[in-house]
């Protein structure tokens, strides 16, 4: 095997997938914005380097980062939430665009998220046309769009549902909230281990110019699901006191891999 795999954002994603690759005999090199993480990727045998993106330039040796690179997997979250200083996303990913146009770079995968659906209501597949109702979402679509109208590359974009796995779950946020809406509305989750297998499974398939859902098959509803979460790790249940609006079920229906992926692990 002699691909090399390029990890933008080695982060609880991204450091995770990138070891798997490494064990299944790719080559990679991987991003950090610390120096500390620098030095762990280099222990897990990933190329490490230290790079960082703002709107004006990007922090980094790119050009070594993407030589030979085959493939190449954007994984960097917009951060458009909360209080504290925020840059434009876009801004970053155009910048990224120009320095892999001029890279022999031709393979990408984009981790987007189905935040871009918004509120749409019912059953939401990849042909269901996005409808951002937050920052994040509206800036997520334009960067789904700069790389997929790129002609010259081939990229895949997976849109993950929430996710959950190691000291990551919603559950511990909402613990002991009362009050909340949209109890019966349906939960689209996908575990850290799913994440990385779909990633690899296009990896390996070379399947590239598509559109792809990830979350779990299973939609119960967030209050059945969070109340038994909550009483799994013996904190304070949330309280859902009315009907939201918002019935929302992502489908995991790619025509590629509807039929041979099996999930590794169950949101349960």
């Amino acid at each position: 095997m002699t691909k090399k795999i390029g990890v933008i954002g080695c982060g609880w994603l991204g450091l995770p997938l990138a070891e798997s690759l490494i064990a299944s005999g790719y080559t990679v090199n991987g991003t950090s914005t610390s120096d500390e993480k620098i030095s762990t990727l280099k222990e897990k045998g990933i190329t490490p380097f230290k790079m960082a993106l703002s709107e004006n330039k990007i922090n980094g040796d790119i050009n070594a980062f993407l030589d030979s690179v085959s493939v190449l997997v954007i994984n960097i979250p917009p951060k458009l939430r909360g209080k504290g200083p925020k840059e434009s996303y876009i801004a970053k990913i155009k910048l990224l665009h120009d320095a892999i146009k001029k890279s022999a770079v031709k393979n990408i995968i984009f981790a987007s998220s189905t935040a871009v659906y918004g509120d749409a209501e019912g059953i939401v597949t990849e042909k269901t046309a996005p409808q951002p109702t937050t920052e994040s979402g509206i800036q997520l679509v334009q960067c789904e769009d700069l790389l997929k109208n790129d002609k010259k590359l081939n990229t895949t974009i997976i849109r993950f549902g929430g996710l959950i796995g190691p000291n990551r779950h919603p559950v511990t946020m909402l613990s002991g909230r009362e009050n909340l809406s949209g109890g019966d509305a349906p939960v689209n989750l996908i575990h850290l281990d799913d994440c990385i297998g779909i990633i690899k499974r296009i990896i390996e398939s070379d399947h590239y110019n598509d559109v792809l859902n990830a979350v779990y098959p299973e939609h119960p509803t967030k209050k059945e699901y969070y109340t038994l979460q909550a009483e799994k790790r013996g904190i304070p249940a949330p309280k859902y006191s009315a009907t939201g609006k918002n019935q929302k079920l992502i489908s995991f229906c790619s025509i590629f891999l509807i039929n041979d992926y099996n999930f590794l692990t169950s949101i349960n």
